[in-house]
Parts: structure tokens; C-alpha cells; sequence
């Protein structure tokens, strides 16, 4: 990975300088009890905590946790910080203040080898979503922000960890890059190489699995692969697979197509149409459909559609079949988006075979995206262990394989300085 133009943690001394690190650990919650429900994020983020630490850096670190959009997770990380004194074996303190006195005197007094989490950068303006969709600054306009004009005369050098918050400008993550030697941690070279494999040197045939109900994120990364040729064949599944038997004329009867239309998914019909007409041959979409009727799973093929009164909620035992034939025969496989509602137990079939299929075979496989990873983790007997990468990004993953340069990657690459070794 060192031909990107990034520095690494091994390109510093970071021994008794002050480091600002950025992480994602934004974590799911319980709903009812606001505690942390799946710690993966958390996980991926010790080995460059560790590192900085044991190298001896006077560590401050900043992480988010919800946002605007999902306010009711916009809490305390008070909890993060306990999870990752477990994990690391060492006290990570914590201070529910961003880069206010409190939090400056905090840094200010950090020894060699100890590190404060600092509060949610979510609680600032200049870090949410919408301030970032209405304001819209470039990376340098943002030095005089609150949290870089009083946390950068602290550090001697930034660290960015958060490949999962990649597709963010915001402040946190690429205005410390204008006026500090700056980094990329561990995790984000993990990700980066592996979701580079998939797009400049995939191992051929490479298959890509898009499913899952947000299906702007299917098409966004179907048009790339499709059109520079990483992709030899896509398997559609979820409502990729029902929106594609829409494009090909097909009727799947009223009550999916309200389904379809009630949330504008209608829009990419014609995309579908259009991929289908210039790259057909590439394509594997479902052949049956599975749907619940009166309380049990009920199976037709797509030549007995329409069925009026049904929702689609997995792929048939035909159709799980043939894409566990091609999953077989693949070099490289990459994945985002369910088979189906495998939430339901009624509907968990086809993502636990496929899954499992992809899980067991030969080929270099790639995970990611929420719901896939989560699936992952339920359907697959440890699933760490069996793929080839499970990227814990979402938004920014889907991003970077549709070919759109991440405002991250774009900071650390102006950042960057070569060290003589």
C-alpha cells in the first residue's frame, strides 16, 4: 500500500509527542438501554491505539457517536472509553468535553504512554451533517473552527484511523492535515488495501453480490464495475433483485410494486434497464422469491409472478443454488447488501446460504456495509475468521467503489511528506 501517497505510523517518532488520533467507534445501541450492542468497530480500532501508546505518544483521541440524522444515538462516550481500557489492558480516561478548557488542560497534562478519549465531536456544530451539507468549506477554510484552533497548538501530529467516516468533511477529519505531520492508522491501510484489491486487482472471475433495501448504494457501485470492467458478474439480490425483474418487464404484483413506488425506488428502473441492455450477460438475478403466507414461507418462480398480495422478502432455493454455483467458481467476491429480510427467521435462508457459500469459498472475499457485516456475524460461525476482509465502512466504502474520491483520502494524499529512513 505504500505507492498511495499516505504516511504511516512507521514514517514518525511519536515517542512523548502530543498525537491526535481520529477513530470511528461509532457503535449500534441498544434502543432501550442506550448501552453498546455491537462493539466490531471499537475492536478494529485497538491495534493503532496500542501502537501509539506503546511508541510512547500523549494521546488525545476523537470519535463520534450518532449524528443529526440518528440523534437518538448522539450520546456520552463514556462507555467507549470503558470498552477500550478493557480491550487494551490500560486505563483510557475520558472527558465529556470536546476541545473546550477542560478538555486542553486534559491533553496539556498527558504523560508518555496514556491517552483521554475526548467527548462526542458530534456535539459541535461544525462537525454534524448538516452543517456540512448546508456550509460546505474546503479543508483549509475550516482551520479557524472551534475544535481545530483549539486542539492543534496542542499536537505535534495527527493520526486519521476512520476509513468508515472517510466520506466526511468535517473538520475532525480533514482540516488537522493542513498544518499537522499527519498519518493514516493502521485500520484505514486495511481497508484501503483491501477494497483496492477488489477494484484495480481483483482476482478474475470477480462476482459482486448486491442486495440489501438501500439499493442507491447497489446502483452507485454498479455502474462503476460495470462500465470499467471489474465486475464479470453481479448477483442481485434483496430489492436490487425485485427493482431488476421491474426493468425487464416484468409485473411482481401489487402490493411489491406499492412497496417499490411508496419509497421512489421506481427511480432506478430505468438505470437497471439501461444496465441490463449494456451488460446483460454479466448479470445473475433471481429466478425465484420467497414471500410469507399465512404464517409460513411460500416459494414461487418468476414465471408465476405477479403475485398480487405478496412482499418479496428472500430469494428462492433455485436461485440460492445457482448463485452458490457461481460464488464457487469465483476469484474474488465482494459483498454488500443482504440476501433478504434475514432479520426474520422466516427469510433468513438465502443470506445464510449464500453467505456461508462466500464464507467457504476459494476466492478472495470482501464484506461490508451495516446490515451485511451484522449479518455476517449472525449467520456465519465466526465469520472474522472466514472472510477475507470485513470492512467495518459503510457510506464510505460505497463511495470508494463508485469511483468517487473520499475528502479523507483526498487530506491525507495532500498531507503527505516523504521521510528519509
Amino acid at each position: 500500500m505504500r505507492e498511495i501517497p499516505i504516511n504511516t505510523l512507521d514514517d514518525f517518532d511519536f515517542h512523548n509527542k502530543t498525537v491526535i488520533l481520529r477513530i470511528d467507534i461509532n457503535s449500534p445501541l441498544d434502543p432501550r438501554t442506550k448501552k453498546i450492542a455491537n462493539e466490531n468497530r471499537i475492536n478494529q480500532s485497538i491495534p493503532t491505539i496500542k501502537e501509539l501508546m506503546e511508541k510512547g505518544a500523549k494521546l488525545a483521541i476523537l470519535a463520534h457517536q450518532g449524528d443529526t440524522l440518528d440523534y437518538h444515538n448522539l450520546i456520552s462516550m463514556a462507555e467507549h472509553a470503558e470498552k477500550l481500557s478493557e480491550k487494551l489492558g490500560r486505563p483510557v480516561r475520558y472527558i465529556d468535553d470536546v476541545a473546550g478548557p477542560a478538555a486542553q488542560e486534559m491533553v496539556k497534562n498527558l504523560k508518555p504512554g496514556e491517552a483521554v478519549l475526548l467527548g462526542n465531536v458530534r456535539y459541535l456544530t461544525e462537525e454534524v451533517s448538516t452543517f456540512e451539507n448546508a456550509v460546505k468549506l474546503e479543508a483549509h477554510e475550516m482551520l479557524n473552527t472551534y475544535i481545530i484552533r483549539n486542539l492543534a497548538p496542542l499536537a505535534d501530529y495527527y493520526v486519521n484511523d476512520a476509513f468508515s467516516a472517510a466520506h466526511r468533511n468535517s473538520p475532525s477529519m480533514v482540516a488537522f492535515e493542513e498544518i499537522l505531520p499527519t498519518a493514516a492508522g493502521r485500520l484505514l491501510f486495511k481497508e484501503l488495501s483491501a477494497l483496492t484489491k477488489v477494484m484495480e486487482k481483483p482476482e478474475k472471475p470477480a462476482v459482486f453480490v448486491l442486495g440489501g433495501l438501500k439499493i442507491s448504494d447497489a446502483f452507485g457501485m454498479m455502474k462503476q464495475v460495470l462500465e470499467n470492467g471489474t465486475a464479470d458478474r453481479i448477483l442481485t439480490c434483496g430489492v436490487t433483485g425485485i427493482v431488476m425483474q421491474m426493468a425487464m418487464g416484468r409485473l411482481v404484483g401489487k402490493e411489491q410494486e406499492k412497496f417499490i413506488y411508496d419509497r421512489s425506488l421506481d427511480v432506478f428502473i430505468e438505470p437497471a434497464r439501461d444496465y441490463l441492455s449494456r451488460f446483460g450477460d454479466r448479470f445473475l438475478n433471481p429466478v425465484d422469491f420467497a414471500y410469507e403466507r399465512d404464517g409460513k414461507r411460500v416459494e414461487c418462480s418468476v414465471d408465476e409472478l405477479p403475485v398480487d398480495d405478496a412482499l418479496f422478502l428472500d430469494i428462492g432455493e433455485k436461485t440460492i443454488e445457482i448463485y452458490k454455483e457461481e460464488i464457487q467458481k469465483a476469484g474474488t467476491i465482494f459483498v454488500n447488501g443482504p440476501a433478504g429480510a434475514y432479520e426474520n427467521p422466516l427469510f433468513e435462508k438465502g443470506t445464510r446460504e449464500i453467505w456461508n457459500a462466500i464464507a467457504e469459498a476459494p476466492g478472495y472475499s470482501v464484506i461490508g456495509g451495516g446490515d451485511s457485516v451484522s449479518a455476517a456475524q449472525k449467520l456465519v460461525e465466526n465469520a472474522e475468521k472466514k472472510f477475507g476482509y470485513i470492512c467495518t465502512a459503510g457510506g464510505a466504502m460505497v463511495r470508494f467503489l463508485s469511483g468517487k474520491e473520499l475528502p479523507l483520502i483526498k487530506a491525507l494524499k495532500k498531507a503527505y511528506r516523504k521521510v528519509e529512513k
